[in-house]
C-alpha cells in the first residue's frame, strides 16, 4: 500500500433509508471507499442488505451511545437512557461511574455482536458524535478492541482549518489520545482525520503534506449538501488531488 492515500468514510449508515441510498449511490460512483454502520439505527437491516453489493468497500461499526434506544436491557442499560428511553448526547458529559462505564462497554459489545450476526465483516471502529475519543471511555474502547480483535480505529480529529484552529490545550489532549490509541493494543489508523470540507478548503500545500488521510462524510444529511455536491461531481480529483482511494481494510 502506498504511504499516500485517502479513505472517504460515510458515517451514520443505518440511520435512515435516505442516508443509506445516498451513501450507496456515491459508493457506486467510486467516491466513497468505506462506511460505518449504526447497529441500533432504524434502517440497519436495509444498510446491511445493500452493503453486500460493495465487496470492494469496507464496513465498520459506528459505535453509538448518543442516539436511539440501546440494544442492551436491564438495570445497567437504564444508566444510558433519558426519561423517553433514548440515549442522548448527555452521555458525552455525564460523570462516569464504574457501573455506567460497564453499561457503555456492554452496549458497545452488543452493537458489534448485532452487526456480526447480520453478516458484517467489521473492518474498523469509529463513533457517533466522536464519543469513542472521550478519554474516560478509553479503557472500554480498548477492551472492546481486544475482545473482537479489531485493530483499526479512527483518530481524534487532528487537521483543522486556518481560520478555526484547534486550541493548544485541546491539541495536546488530542495528541496524547492519538498516541495512546496507536500504542496500547497496537492499533492501525491514518496519519490525518478530518471532515471532508475542512480538507477540501485547505490550501494545496497542507493537503499534499497530509500523508494517509481519512475524510468523514455524511451523505444524505441536510447539513452536508456542499460535500455531497462535490462528491457527486469530480470528487477529490476536482481539487487536483489524485490520491488513491482505499478502504479501511487496506490499512496494515
Amino acid at each position: 500500500m502506498s504511504r499516500l492515500g485517502v479513505i472517504v468514510n460515510a458515517d451514520d449508515l443505518g440511520i435512515s433509508e435516505a442516508v443509506n441510498h445516498a451513501t450507496f449511490e456515491l459508493m457506486a460512483k467510486g467516491r466513497i471507499s468505506s462506511a460505518t454502520i449504526m447497529a441500533n439505527g432504524p434502517a440497519v437491516q436495509h444498510a446491511v442488505r445493500f452493503a453486500r453489493r460493495f465487496p470492494a468497500c469496507s464496513f465498520g461499526v459506528h459505535l453509538n451511545l448518543t442516539q436511539f434506544e440501546p440494544l442492551t436491557g436491564g438495570s445497567r442499560a437504564r444508566l444510558l437512557i433519558d426519561d423517553c428511553g433514548q440515549m442522548s448526547r448527555a452521555n458525552k458529559r455525564i460523570k462516569l461511574t464504574t457501573e455506567r462505564l460497564r453499561a457503555m462497554y456492554e452496549e458497545l459489545c452488543a452493537q458489534i455482536d448485532h452487526l456480526v450476526a447480520l453478516g458484517v465483516n467489521v473492518s474498523h471502529l469509529d463513533s457517533h458524535n466522536h464519543i469513542h475519543t472521550r478519554p474516560t471511555l478509553f479503557p472500554a474502547l480498548k477492551n472492546v478492541q481486544r475482545r473482537y480483535g479489531i485493530r483499526r480505529v479512527r483518530l481524534s480529529k487532528n487537521f483543522y482549518s486556518r481560520d478555526r484552529p484547534c486550541a493548544p490545550g485541546l491539541q495536546w489532549k488530542k495528541d496524547a489520545f492519538n498516541w495512546a490509541l496507536k500504542s496500547i493494543y497496537r492499533t492501525r489508523t491514518t496519519d490525518v482525520f478530518t471532515e471532508f470540507l475542512t480538507y477540501w478548503h485547505a490550501d494545496p500545500v497542507r493537503r499534499r503534506s497530509a500523508g494517509l488521510i481519512e475524510l468523514m462524510v455524511h451523505p444524505g444529511a441536510a447539513s452536508a449538501r456542499e460535500e455531497t455536491t462535490i462528491l457527486e461531481g469530480d470528487g477529490l480529483a476536482g481539487a487536483g488531488l489524485h490520491l488513491p482511494l482505499i478502504p479501511y481494510s487496506r490499512l496494515s
